[in-house]
C-alpha cells in the first residue's frame, strides 16, 4: 500500500533516514516509536508529500486518500463545531456544504442559477448518498460527543473554544473523513480518559491503515499490532503490540551484544597471534592469510546504548499526619457552580488521583489546594510543616527563555555541584549537548521535564501535579513513576496516563459530571477503583 524503498533523508549534519525500507499494508494498525528528533514528523510528511526523500522512493496508490492528524491548531471561526467538523471531513465534508448552497439556490425558482443548481443537485446528491453523507451529521455528533464535546459546545461557535478543544475538533476532521489511511500524531495529548477510551474503540474498529505515534503505552498495546521503530537512520519493523516491541527489542539488542564480544574476542585471538608470528618466516603465509580474513570480516556494530538514568529522591522532610482538609467548599465560575459544599481530607502518605469528565473540577481542585485561587465559601487548610510543590502547564511559563537549561538549574540552585545538576538532567532526558540548549527553542515536552527536574531536586513532602505527563515520552514516563514510588512524601494529582494511575495511585477521587452528584472516594488503588466501577469499559463512568 504504501512502501518507502531505500529512502535516504538528511537536514544539515543530521541524518534522519539511512536507505530506510518498510511497507504499510492496507488495514493494518502500525505503531510508529524512536527517540524525539528521530524523525517521526519528517516521515509523516513524506507520506503527504510535504517533504520529498534526498534519494530512494516513497510509493503510494493513486487516489489514496490521506487524513492526517497533528500537533497543530487550525484555524477555526464563525461556524458551529458540528459545521466546522464536517466541513474538514474531506470529500464528504465538501459535498455536504455544497448540497447546503444548491439546497439554498434551488429554493428560489427565480434565482439566475436555478437550472443549473438544479442539474448539479442529482449527481452531488447521488455521490454523497454513495459515500454515506446522509448518516454524516449523526455520525459528527457521535464522534464530538466521544471525544468529551456536550450538545452546547457542539452547537456553539467553533471560534469561542481553547487551544486543546480546537485540537479534538481537528481530530473529528479526520475521523469523519472517510479517509484510506489515517496518520495520527500523539492522538490522546488534550483528551482526558473517557475520550481517550472512546477514542480507542474507535481505532480498533475503524477499517482505514493505521499510523500512529503516542507516549501511552496502554493506547498503543490495544491497538496497534505492528511497530515501526526509526533509530539512528534505520526503521525496523516489530511483528506485534508495544510490549512485544520493547520485549523483542530488548532481545535483539542482547544477541548482537553477545555477537559483539564474542567477534571482539576472535579479533583480539587474530590480533594476537599476527603480531606474535608477523616475523617468523614459517609462519608468514599463515600471518598474511589472517591478516587477509580480518580484513574481509564483516564488522558487528555493538548495540546502541538506551541510556536510562535512574533518579533517585532525596528524603523530604516529614509532614504532619493532616496535608490538606477542604471543608465546605464552594467554588463557581460566573453561573457554573463546581462545587457546593465539598468536604476531603488528605492526610500523610496518601496517593490521591483525581478522576472525572472534562469540567467536572479536578484542575480547580488543585488550584484550590495550591492556594492558586480560593474558594467562595467553605475552608482550605494546609497542615504543619508543608512543603508543597505544584506543577501545572502554566509552570511551563516560569523558565526564563534567555538561559540554557543548564544555566536555569545553576541559577535556581547555585550551591550545586555541575555533576549533580548533569545528573538530574540526565535523569529527564537531557544528556550531552542537549543541557546547552536555549529555553526559549525547547517543546512543550522538553519544558514539562525541565519543569519537573527543578522540582524533584529538593522534593517537597506534598506534591500536587497537574497532568504532569502531558508531552512526556515514555522512558521520561517510566523513571518518573519508579522514581516517585518510592516517594515519601503525598501526592495529589490528575492524569489521564493509566501507566502513571496504576503505578502511583492508593486512593482515588471521582468528581461527577453532573454538579448536583456527590464527588465520591475510593479507599484503595486505581486498579481496584477499576474493578470496583467498570471505569475503563468505554461509556461507562463508575
Amino acid at each position: 500500500m504504501i512502501a518507502f524503498s531505500d529512502v535516504c533523508k538528511q537536514y544539515g549534519k543530521q541524518i534522519l533516514f539511512v536507505e530506510a525500507c518498510f511497507q504499510l499494508n492496507p488495514g493494518e494498525k502500525v505503531g510508529l516509536v524512536g527517540p524525539n528528533g528521530a524523525g517521526k514528523s519528517t516521515l509523516f510528511r513524506m507520506i503527504v508529500g510535504e517533504e520529498q526523500p534526498d534519494e530512494g522512493v516513497v510509493s503510494l496508490p493513486k487516489k489514496l486518500s490521506i487524513g492526517y492528524f497533528r500537533q497543530e491548531v487550525d484555524e477555526m471561526a464563525g461556524r458551529s463545531v458540528l459545521d466546522e467538523a464536517i466541513a474538514g471531513s474531506g470529500r464528504l465534508g465538501d459535498l455536504h456544504h455544497e448540497l447546503m448552497d444548491l439546497e439554498h439556490a434551488m429554493g428560489d425558482p427565480e434565482h439566475p442559477g436555478f437550472e443549473a443548481a438544479l442539474e448539479r443537485f442529482g449527481h452531488v446528491q447521488e455521490e454523497y448518498q454513495h459515500l454515506g453523507g446522509y448518516e454524516l451529521e449523526a455520525k459528527a455528533k457521535a464522534c464530538l460527543h466521544g471525544l468529551g464535546f456536550t450538545d452546547e459546545q457542539i452547537e456553539g461557535d467553533v471560534g469561542a473554544l481553547s487551544g486543546g478543544w480546537k485540537m479534538r475538533v481537528s481530530m473529528a476532521k479526520v475521523l469523519l473523513g472517510n479517509f484510506d489511511v489515517l496518520l495520527m500524531d500523539e492522538p490522546t495529548n488534550h483528551l482526558d480518559i473517557e475520550s481517550i477510551l472512546w477514542l480507542e474503540q474507535y481505532l480498533k474498529a475503524v477499517p482505514a491503515t493505521l499510523l500512529m505515534t503516542s507516549h501511552d503505552r496502554d493506547f498503543m498495546n490495544r491497538i496497534v499490532t505492528k511497530v515501526l521503530e526509526i533509530d539512528g537512520g534505520e526503521v525496523t519493523t516489530y511483528g506485534g503490540n508495544y510490549d512485544f516491541y520493547t520485549r523483542e527489542r530488548d532481545l535483539r539488542e542482547a544477541n548482537q551484544e553477545a555477537a559483539y564480544e564474542r567477534q571482539q574476542a576472535k579479533l583480539a585471538k587474530e590480533q594476537r597471534f599476527i603480531e606474535r608470528f608477523g616475523t617468523h618466516v614459517a609462519k608468514a603465509a599463515q600471518v598474511q592469510s589472517r591478516i587477509k580474513a580480518l580484513d574481509k570480516l564483516e564488522r558487528i556494530e555493538p548495540p546502541r546504548r538506551r541510556r536510562s538514568v535512574k533518579w533517585e529522591f532525596r528524603t523530604p522532610p516529614r509532614s504532619g499526619e493532616d496535608v490538606a482538609q477542604l471543608t465546605g467548599v464552594s467554588k463557581a465560575y460566573g453561573s457554573r457552580s463546581i462545587y457546593r459544599g465539598f468536604s476531603f481530607h488528605i492526610r500523610r502518605g496518601e496517593r490521591w488521583c483525581v478522576m472525572g469528565p472534562n469540567g467536572a473540577g479536578k484542575s480547580t481542585l488543585l488550584k484550590l489546594v495550591a492556594g492558586q485561587i480560593q474558594p467562595d465559601a467553605g475552608e482550605v487548610k494546609l497542615g504543619a510543616s508543608l512543603r508543597l510543590g505544584y506543577f501545572s502547564q502554566q509552570a511551563l511559563d516560569l523558565l526564563n527563555p534567555s538561559l540554557t537549561v543548564l544555566e536555569q538549574l545553576q541559577a535556581d540552585f547555585p550551591t550545586e555541584g555541575l555533576g549533580v545538576l548533569r545528573n538530574l538532567l540526565g535523569a529527564f532526558q537531557f544528556s550531552g549537548d542537549d543541557v546547552e540548549k536555549p529555553i526559549r527553542a525547547l517543546s512543550g515536552g522538553e519544558k514539562s521535564r525541565l519543569v519537573l527536574a527543578r522540582m524533584l531536586l529538593y522534593p517537597p513532602n506534598f506534591l500536587v501535579l497537574d497532568e504532569p505527563t502531558n508531552h512526556l515520552d515514555l522512558a521520561t514516563k517510566e523513571m518518573l513513576v519508579e522514581a516517585l514510588k518510592d516517594f515519601e512524601g503525598t501526592l495529589l494529582f490528575v492524569s489521564h496516563d493509566r501507566t502513571f494511575l496504576r503505578g502511583l495511585a492508593n486512593r482515588v477521587l471521582e468528581l461527577a459530571p453532573d454538579q448536583h452528584a456527590a464527588p465520591r472516594t475510593y479507599p484503595g488503588t486505581y486498579n481496584e477503583y477499576v474493578e470496583a466501577t467498570g471505569a475503563e469499559a468505554p461509556g461507562v463512568h463508575g
